[in-house]
């Protein structure tokens, strides 16, 4: 029997170990990423390790957390069968080695490997694109949601090759007076972001903020969201045409219907966080974190693209970069963490016990308390992660406020493994070793008489 779970169907979804097998080595690439954050503070940005740190939580971290995600819920929300389990798992073991190889590489000051790990990563990724892609096709017609990941499909294309041409030219120099390596550095960086991240997380937001807090788009939403749906595509793709060629007008009008995309968003989440029917769980706390984050962007961004939409120091709309990082995509990737993990391991331990014995609700698989302090950590180092980049404040503001943040990373992964380790019918030994036939632990905990 199907498991429906409000409007989701889990009978679609691909094996625990799957997604769970993208979060946890995300989880690893967070950790390294924020501890490389701390040394690079300390240090001064020596060498290439803020490039090293920025692709340990972007690659390692967000966009793996992003392709366990999709690989996760795009069959179920979108009701078609997952189009290639092997491909979810080639995803995996593409990316992590590829990414581990990249940073290495210039870590170590050997640039000329960076060519070779760039395309394992891009094999990764192109992978993952076939295979959701191809899922979503089945998907017809598509939602506010579909939309947005198709976009970001098509984004991660385009990244990925600018990408690769950049660890080219690293030692093979690619790019001329006509069109320097600066420029496609801003348009790779403003794809990824923007594209690739920004609009998966945008579009996750209409099913998440909606579903869990059991309200619905109205007034003041729906024609937020037909804006959004198009002015934010769009601003996306001329803001990154725009630093790709140099053409300051193209950027600033693209910049500026990013941020009225992104301030859209933010005011539709904080509305549906006003209007929720259901107690405050860890998730919608780190939601309203996202929402007073997206609008506190938007205005401090608006002015800043305005007057150089082409300024590396504008790259991410503003001098604390933080705050779009971890105040934005970082507190919406925790907060989702916080459901869908014990969320999969539920389904998976307990669905088909429910009125054979008494099971735990999925808010009872982590520790709260620990959920708390983690939030706390976060919220405060973030601050001063933000403060640091904005002010004139000694340095020491900056490194204690990663320090911090790094404390909270490290509680909230140590919650999540937990919710894992205790209470996945695998274990977390087998959620690092998957295979693409891994039996369904529904099927294994669901026959009566063993109970």
């Amino acid at each position: 029997m199907s498991a429906i779970m409000g409007d989701l169907e889990t009978d679609r979804q691909p094996p625990m170990t799957i997604p769970l097998a993208h979060f946890v080595v995300g989880f690893c690439f967070l950790l390294l990423g924020g501890l490389l954050g701390i040394v690079d503070a300390v240090a001064g940005g020596v060498g290439l390790t803020r490039l090293s740190h920025i692709h340990l939580l972007f690659v390692g971290w967000i966009c793996l957390t992003i392709m366990g995600a999709m690989t996760q819920f795009v069959p179920v929300w979108s009701g078609v069968e997952l189009h290639s389990r092997r491909l979810a798992l080639a995803q995996l073991w593409l990316l992590t080695p590829g990414l581990v190889g990249f940073v290495a590489a210039l870590l170590a000051g050997n640039l000329g490997w960076l060519p070779l790990f760039g395309s394992v990563m891009l094999v990764g990724f192109w992978l993952f694109v076939y295979n959701v892609g191809r899922t979503l096709l089945c998907a017809r017609p598509f939602d506010v949601t579909e939309r947005h990941f198709a976009f970001a499909l098509g984004t991660f294309l385009l990244l990925t090759i600018l990408g690769v041409l950049l660890a080219i030219d690293f030692t093979q120099p690619l790019f001329g007076s006509s069109l320097p390596r600066g420029q496609i550095l801003m348009a790779h960086a403003t794809l990824a972001v923007f594209g690739a991240v920004l609009a998966t997380v945008l579009g996750a937001l209409y099913q998440l903020g909606t579903m869990f807090t059991q309200t619905s788009l109205h007034g003041i939403d729906r024609p937020l969201k037909r804006f959004e749906e198009i002015a934010y595509p769009t601003g996306v793709l001329a803001l990154a045409a725009g630093r790709l060629v140099a053409n300051g007008s193209l950027a600033r009008v693209g910049g500026l219907l990013v941020v009225a995309g992104i301030l859209a968003v933010g005011v539709i989440l904080a509305r549906r966080l006003f209007e929720t029917r259901v107690p405050w769980t860890p998730m919608l706390s780190r939601y309203a974190v996202v929402a007073v984050a997206m609008v506190l962007w938007a205005l401090v961004t608006a002015p800043a693209w305005v007057a150089d939409p082409l300024a590396r120091a504008t790259l991410f709309g503003t001098e604390s970069p933080h705050l779009l990082a971890f105040g934005v995509v970082g507190f919406v990737v925790l907060g989702t963490l916080y459901h869908v993990v014990p969320f999969i391991v539920w389904v998976h331990r307990y669905s088909d016990r429910l009125g054979y014995e008494t099971v735990p609700m999925i808010d009872d698989l982590y520790d709260a308390r620990v959920a708390t302090a983690d939030l706390v950590a976060l919220v405060v180092g973030t601050g001063l992660l933000v403060v640091g980049e904005r002010f004139a404040v000694p340095a020491s503001v900056f490194a204690v406020g990663g320090g911090i943040a790094v404390v909270g990373f490290a509680l909230f992964v140590g919650n999540m493994l937990l919710v894992v380790r205790d209470h996945s019918p695998q274990g977390l030994g087998r959620i690092l070793v998957p295979t693409s036939a891994s039996r369904d632990s529904r099927a294994v905990d669901s026959r009566p008489e063993e109970r």
